[in-house]
Formats: C-alpha cells, sequence, structure tokens
C-alpha cells in the first residue's frame, strides 16, 4: 500500500514539472533584505498562528521560487507573505532564492541533530522529499530534514485544511490524525540535515 502511494504520489508530482528563471544571487541580496527580518533570525516565531519562521538556507532555489509564487497567488495562506510577495516579478523571486538557498549560514543557528529510528508513516513522503526528507528528488520540494518540529506540524495541518492548495499534498495529508502529524514532524525535524538560517553575510562562492 505504502508503495503504491509513493508512486502515486511521484507521479502526480512529476506530470508537470515547473520551470524557474535563472537567479542572480548578489541581486537577492537587495531584495532579500525584508525577507531576513525573519527568516535571518534563528527559532523566530510567526505570531498567528505561534510556529518558527522556516529554514531556507539549503533548501533548493525552485522550492523558494514556487512558495513565493504561492504565496503571491494565494495558493499559500498568509497575509505577510501575501503582501511581501504582491510585487514581486518572476525575476525577482528567482534573485531572492539564489541568495536565500545558497547565503552563509547564521552563526547562531543549528541543523537537524539527527536520529537512528525510522517511521513507516513517513516511508510515502520519500519518493518526492528523498531518503529522511534530505535529499528531494524533484526542483520544488522541500527539504524537511532539520526543519522546525512546529513549522512542519503548520505546514501539514495547512495542507490538510487547504490553506495551502497542493494536488499531492492534499491526497497525501488527507487521512492523517493529530498524532499522525505530531510523529511525522517530529521524525523529519530530528533529521540530519543541510538546511541552515541564512545570514546577512554575502552569499556563499
Amino acid at each position: 500500500m505504502i508503495r503504491n502511494t509513493r508512486w502515486l504520489a511521484f507521479a502526480l508530482a512529476t506530470a508537470s514539472l515547473p520551470s524557474f528563471a535563472a537567479g542572480n544571487a548578489d541581486a537577492g541580496r537587495v531584495k532579500a533584505n525584508t525577507c531576513m527580518g525573519c527568516h535571518g533570525i534563528p527559532n523566530y516565531n510567526n505570531v498567528y498562528p505561534t510556529y518558527r519562521v522556516p529554514k531556507l538556507g539549503g533548501q533548493s532555489e525552485g522550492l523558494i521560487v514556487s512558495a513565493l509564487k504561492a504565496y503571491k497567488s494565494g495558493e499559500r495562506v498568509h497575509k505577510t507573505m501575501r503582501a511581501q510577495t504582491a510585487n514581486l516579478s518572476d525575476q525577482d523571486m528567482a534573485d531572492i532564492a539564489a541568495y536565500l538557498a545558497h547565503a552563509s549560514p547564521h552563526p547562531g543557528g543549528k541543523s537537524g541533530e539527527g536520529a537512528n529510528s525510522e517511521l513507516e508513516k513517513a516511508a510515502a513522503c520519500i519518493a518526492c522529499h528523498g531518503p529522511n526528507g534530505a535529499k528531494p528528488t524533484l526542483p520544488d520540494a522541500a527539504v524537511l530534514a532539520g526543519q522546525y518540529n512546529n513549522y512542519l506540524k503548520q505546514a501539514l495541518h495547512d495542507y490538510q485544511s487547504g490553506a495551502r492548495k497542493n494536488a499531492v499534498m492534499a491526497a497525501q495529508v488527507k487521512s492523517l490524525s493529530k498524532t499522525d502529524i505530531q510523529e511525522l514532524a517530529k521524525y523529519f525535524s530530528a533529521q540530519e540535515s543541510p538546511l541552515y538560517t541564512p545570514s546577512v553575510a554575502t552569499a556563499k562562492k
């Protein structure tokens, strides 16, 4: 059953892969100035609902662009992010993504510490997000490993409620219980991770 679900998710996700403009990290550093007010602070909390603002350093440029487009279109519901993305062009988004994905790590941030346990429920996530959620197989799939626990829970709840609109994720989370969501978030947040909070320092070469 898990295998069938995994391949269904992969087939749906790869049916129409998005294309992205080439980004300029130097231009993105200037354009991302406002973003760093939240995403450049380790453990920074979104006010309501309360959860930690996600780590973007180490995510793919494709994932960041896809998320920005979703906030701009309303596919993801978040008043602040909707306002921040309202006037961004595709090139602006590509430049911001190029900077945030490769910026130097913030000295006060931490990645996932790793866990030896495995979670059966996480098997269906592997097709898109990769083993342990650390190496996505799609250009706009998120790295889950080492992301903040409460951010992962909020994201899953949002996909389940429809606050985030994504056909593949909606199908995957439809039958998850509250306990399932807690276990998935706990599992992925504990995995060894390439994610980090980006610094305002120059992008890594």
